[in-house]
């Protein structure tokens, strides 16, 4: 395969709503460019980027696939995204390392919530981006609309670059602005296309979106708009450079008419991306910072630099191992390289280079500054990681993932798989980050969680599938706490056990008082006059923290809570630390049942995102999920709500509130605070682990 410097490579990331067709378009690029000789689809389950079984039997996209291209001498590497909110995660992984992202929006739908959630990540890294408007062969396109929809709700710097002549079901030609030419396309299969002059019905719309483009260009730059004023337009050379410089710098976002499945608008826009797409060296210089230290630098593309380079992604492939799929970010790779893992501190060293096209791998020799490839059977190595060359101890900033919004607890189906269940779980984490997996030692669960049911039901069926373990996703515990609404003045508990020979005594005075949310355990020692030996004061302690630990009302751990000793007696012989923890135990539980009791639930705040027509239905759907409104703000066609919501109320949350939006509706969620649960709902608790205690 030919080398290809910084300057000859694009790096693209395609985002959107699910269904927007983001790997047709994939499909079609790679067809024309000659990587396949035959164009897959969604519905035959051969498509190049959608290679995996999951994906074929939901016919949805559930992980990024790097694919990659070679176009009028440029090496353009594209990632395709899912667009099913459950894997946003893997759209975050590609986002990092993208140099352009490009939002695929349907002609006749216009922006959904997927497109809006993609592309909020967009912005948060100032990546230089572009949409296409697909699917215009729809009968109920309406491209207009959707543009000004873009323009409003996605970048007022929105500006078309091709536009349709034959919007609709006969769609088959463009006006390109940047060549004021019509392009007709013929059959995709035959790839052909011809360009021809504008007709007269569409050379006023031109001339005027052309004007419009000049002037966006200009208003660019100073320079530009200084031309632009003198001479009233700017001549070819400088609208080209202008161009260039204005999607780099994000003041320009290029706008595409196109029918995926046709092929027709996608011969322009690619010799679009090559001639004005920013290649890894146009764009600003990557931070980073030097292992062990605060200290940034700037990571310029540049192939003679020493190495660095991301794994961004983690894949297990029978008969292969895992293959760690990075981007170069400076210096040349080579096979038989030792580097440094300065995320982990651990060396390694290169095996077989190769790029990908879905599962088709193609080994290369070397891969240069702004690359993307694949290494495989790296000893120590995972998704996040930055390798370096041995003199250059850098780290690259980590991918930001979404927090998770849903959790279930993992539950064997039968014993002895735990190994099996382990190692298959850290497979799934090390392939899709936002499932994280976690043994809950207080609930004595292990958690699952991660961005929707669809996601942690994959990652279940991939235990089965490569480890052979059956497991269920059971409701997780909730994480209850216990404390106390008043003082108890005394609880005393003497323990005197005799039984021939040395005997065991202690014997305790404790004061309960119910501390502020939040403030935790204190223990005072109050003991006057040596009535309880101060050898024995930390058993005192052991005994509280241990009965809190265990929970009276539910097994639940105690908070908020002050115990102080003051009195108590003690026996010159049998006195001895255990007598004491005990002693102090049983006080304990005495005094915390007379002082009001109470559990505590944990509250999480929501901020939901749904179009209007669904308001009434999910603030109706929170009520009864006894959450309270905390406020609601107005985003386009959207309101986002903001809410308070028991844990104990959002098991599968995320599922419902899509069946009551019809897939629009999504939702972020975090911790908030502690909470009295209502007297009915806590007595009915308490009921229920006091059977559970008796049937065990």
């Amino acid at each position: 395969m030919k080398e290809f410097n910084p300057e000859a490579i694009r790096n693209i990331a395609l985002i959107g709503h699910g269904g927007s067709g983001k790997t047709s378009f994939s499909e079609t690029i790679l067809y024309k460019a000659g990587e396949i000789n035959r164009i897959g689809t969604i519905e035959e389950g051969n498509t190049t980027s959608d290679y995996n079984l999951n994906e074929i039997e939901k016919q949805i996209s559930v992980s990024a696939t790097p694919l990659h291209f070679e176009w009028r001498d440029v090496k353009v590497n594209i990632i395709d995204t899912p667009g099913y909110s459950d894997f946003v995660g893997q759209v975050s992984s590609a986002l990092h390392v993208a140099d352009v992202a490009i939002s695929i929006i349907k002609g006749a739908e216009g922006i959904e919530v997927g497109t809006e959630l993609t592309w909020e990540g967009v912005k948060e890294r100032n990546l230089p981006a572009a949409i296409i408007i697909n699917k215009v062969d729809n009968e109920h396109s309406k491209f207009n609309e959707t543009f000004e929809m873009a323009k409003d709700r996605l970048s007022h710097d929105a500006t078309v670059i091709s536009y349709p002549v034959n919007e609709g079901v006969n769609f088959n030609t463009v006006v390109d602005i940047i060549k004021m030419k019509e392009i007709e396309y013929g059959d995709v299969v035959g790839k052909s296309f011809k360009e021809k002059e504008i007709s007269d019905a569409h050379k006023e719309q031109a001339e005027s979106m052309r004007e419009e483009l000049i002037e966006k260009i200009a208003e660019s730059s100073e320079e530009l708009l200084d031309k632009f004023f003198e001479e009233g337009t700017l001549n070819e050379d400088d609208l080209k450079a202008g161009l260039k410089e204005a999607i780099t710098n994000g003041s320009l976002v290029p706008v595409f008419a196109v029918s995926a499945t046709k092929g027709v608008g996608v011969d322009n826009f690619l010799d679009f991306a090559v001639n004005y797409f920013p290649s890894p060296a146009d764009r600003i210089s990557t931070k980073a910072k030097m292992k062990g230290t605060d200290q940034e630098i700037e990571i310029k593309p540049d192939s003679s630099a020493e190495a660095s380079f991301f794994v961004f992604k983690s894949l297990s492939e029978p008969h292969v191992g895992e293959l760690s799929v990075f981007k170069v970010f400076s210096g040349t790779l080579t096979p038989g390289m030792d580097l440094m893992n300065t995320t982990r501190d651990k060396s390694e060293r290169l095996g077989q280079l190769y790029v990908l096209n879905g599962k088709h791998r193609k080994e290369v020799s070397k891969l240069t500054a702004g690359d993307i490839g694949a290494v495989v059977k790296l000893k120590d190595t995972h998704t996040g990681n930055t390798l370096a060359s041995k003199s250059f101890s850098v780290i690259i900033e980590d991918i930001n993932y979404p927090p998770p919004v849903i959790r279930a607890a993992v539950q064997p189906k039968s014993k002895g798989d735990e190994d099996k269940i382990s190692n298959g779980l850290h497979t799934v984490h090390e392939e899709n980050p936002t499932v994280s997996v976690h043994f809950d030692p207080e609930l004595g669960q292990t958690i699952i969680s991660g961005q929707g049911e669809l996601q942690l039901a994959l990652a279940i069926k991939m235990l089965k599938d490569r480890y052979n373990v059956d497991v269920d996703l059971v409701e997780p515990k909730i994480p209850y706490r216990e404390t106390i609404k008043t003082v108890c003045e005394d609880a005393e508990y003497k323990h005197k056990k005799q039984s021939g020979g040395r005997g065991q005594y202690g014997h305790v005075h404790l004061k309960l008082e119910p501390l502020p949310r939040g403030t935790g355990f204190e223990f005072v020692n109050a003991i006057v006059g040596g009535v309880v030996p101060g050898r024995f004061i930390p058993a005192v302690e052991k005994g509280l923290n241990e009965i809190m630990t265990k929970g009276i009302l539910t097994g639940s751990k105690v908070v908020d809570i002050r115990v102080t000793l003051f009195d108590g007696t003690f026996h010159n012989v049998d006195s001895d630390e255990v007598s004491f923890k005990l002693a102090a135990s049983n006080a304990f539980k005495r005094g915390f049942l007379e002082a009001k009791p109470v559990l505590l639930e944990p509250i999480y705040d929501l901020t939901i995102k749904v179009p209007e027509e669904y308001m009434g239905d999910v603030m109706g759907d929170i009520s009864s999920r006894r959450g309270k409104i905390s406020g609601m703000e107005v985003e386009g066609p959207f309101q986002m709500i903001k809410c308070k919501v028991p844990l104990a109320e959002l098991y599968k949350y995320s599922t419902h509130l899509r069946s009551i939006t019809s897939g629009r509706g999504v939702h972020l969620r975090n911790f908030s605070h502690y909470e009295e649960v209502p007297r009915d709902i806590q007595e009915k608790i308490i009921d229920e682990y006091k059977k559970a205690k008796e049937e065990e």
